[in-house]
């Protein structure tokens, strides 16, 4: 089945947006669909809540970063067709609005920030309930399960 409408994938550089991405693109080559990874920033809303100079570019930060999650989960080979959009605003805005035009939207299920032990960050709680349409929040893949002697 191939479609236009994009997986889109929300990263931001965390390890459960890594599995986002790793799992986004296997979506994307079994349901034949172009994949999106989605990246945002936006300006502090003082200067005391950034400890840098603000004269940072904090769009190049964010494409850099972008990039880099790319390059970690894909080497050097990215799927055909991946699109990498790097966008101003709050993730969970920027991915419902997305959404509308797209098959699947995958997310993890924890992002840099927010309060350890929520088995879901505010991102991927916003877009699970936001979302125009299906969402797949992946989890952090756990170890590997020790192998047993064969006897």
């Amino acid at each position: 089945m191939q479609t236009s409408q994009p997986i889109v994938v929300g990263v931001d550089g965390s390890t459960a947006s890594l599995e986002a991405l790793r799992e986004a693109g296997r979506m994307a080559g079994l349901m034949g669909c172009p994949l999106k990874a989605v990246t945002t920033w936006q300006l502090p809303a003082t200067p005391a809540d950034y400890p840098f100079p603000l004269e940072q570019n904090f769009e190049e930060d964010a494409r850099e970063r972008l990039a880099e999650a790319v390059r970690s989960v894909f080497g050097e080979e990215p799927p055909a067709g991946l699109e990498q959009v790097v966008s101003v605003g709050s993730p969970a805005r920027v991915l419902r609005d997305l959404s509308e035009d797209a098959r699947l939207l995958v997310v993890g299920s924890r992002g840099h920030g927010g309060f350890v032990g929520l088995m879901l960050g505010s991102v991927s709680s916003a877009v699970a309930a936001h979302a125009k349409c299906p969402v797949l929040i992946t989890h952090r893949a756990g170890p590997e399960p020790a192998s047993t002697p064969a006897g």
